[in-house]
């Protein structure tokens, strides 16, 4: 028998509840790898389904936990042996499929990668969904090119803005984080933040398709608004990382940054990158996200923790990166 946190929905009433609860081996999905599980960690979308589904979680009971870090325990796939230490994030894990919140977790090989040298199971999942998201955006932004201004990082106090701020300001780039909690300013320069922007100074629409070229590049994690106003300040030729919709999923623009600035918008997917990427992602977090930094992002919790966090990361309470020691 093992602990994990079990989402059961009443089907009269919609409601679902979330109750750290003991299973079985058995009750495990059928897959080729099965892993005991040292560390998870809590996203957006582990709150979505840790609480309402929000259309991502069809079939209760279901166990939420969109990534893990652990140990593989058996496998019939050649590519893990017993002992192989290992890391998941995405393929809809923890959605579709039962996912880390739990002691033991059954998956496809296909969905594991190797844990890179340099990282420890805890790190991996400080880094999460969140920092391989952050980095993948880091990465597209060097494959097109950083220009000369400082990089803006939006949602910087959040799990993806924290890790891709410290990513950024340890490979020398000069990095502005926008928030809209001033109490995060001193957590965003301890990452290697140069500049602290006010999100209400950058969170309406403009009648000016264009400002001033004030950016180099952008991480953007909120999109809507904010996302709208950085294409009409980006540097010639600049390009924005797309990795998130917390200021909403319309995006009021108009083409002329693309047209007349040559601006690239980059869409980063975490969910479905091919292994190859996901390899090249780790690798360059064990290389580049100062592990001093990272532990300073860190909230730890346990299993039990899950319901509250859950709820707390929906309404933009939850600053950094919480790492859930599933045996503690």
């Amino acid at each position: 028998m093992f602990k994990a946190l079990v989402v059961n929905k009443d089907e009269e009433s919609s409601k679902t509840s979330a109750a750290v609860t003991e299973l079985s081996l058995d009750d495990l999905p059928q897959a080729e790898v099965t892993v005991a599980v040292e560390y998870s960690t809590v996203n957006y979308k582990d709150g979505l389904c840790i609480g309402p589904g929000g259309g991502l979680v069809r079939k209760y009971p279901h166990v939420p936990g969109i990534d893990f870090a652990g140990t593989v325990e058996a496998s019939d796939d050649d590519r893990y042996a017993p002992g192989d230490k290992v890391v998941l994030t995405g393929w809809r894990v923890g959605e579709a499929h039962w996912g880390g919140y739990a002691q033991k977790a059954r998956v496809k090989a296909d969905w594991l990668v190797p844990l890179p040298d340099g990282l420890d199971t805890r790190q991996a999942m400080a880094v999460g969904t969140a920092g391989f998201t952050a980095m993948l955006a880091v990465m597209a932004l060097e494959d097109h090119g950083i220009k000369s201004g400082p990089v803006l990082v939006t949602g910087a106090a959040g799990g993806v803005g924290s890790v891709a701020t410290a990513i950024l300001a340890n490979l020398g780039h000069t990095v502005a984080g926008v928030t809209g909690r001033p109490e995060t300013a001193d957590y965003l320069t301890s990452l290697g933040a140069s500049q602290i922007v006010a999100r209400e100074e950058i969170n309406e629409t403009t009648k000016r398709p264009l400002e001033g070229e004030t950016w180099g590049g952008c991480v953007d994690a909120v999109g809507g608004a904010m996302l709208a106003r950085v294409l009409g300040q980006m540097e010639y030729g600049a390009s924005v990382a797309a990795v998130g919709l917390a200021g909403g999923a319309g995006l009021p623009a108009t083409v002329i940054p693309f047209l007349l600035r040559g601006v690239n918008l980059l869409g980063i997917d975490s969910v479905m990158q091919p292994y190859d990427n996901r390899v090249r992602a780790w690798t360059r977090i064990a290389q580049d996200l100062p592990m001093d930094k990272l532990e300073a992002m860190v909230q730890p919790a346990t299993l039990s923790d899950l319901p509250q966090l859950g709820a707390d990361i929906l309404k933009g309470q939850v600053k950094g990166r919480v790492v859930v020691d599933v045996n503690a």
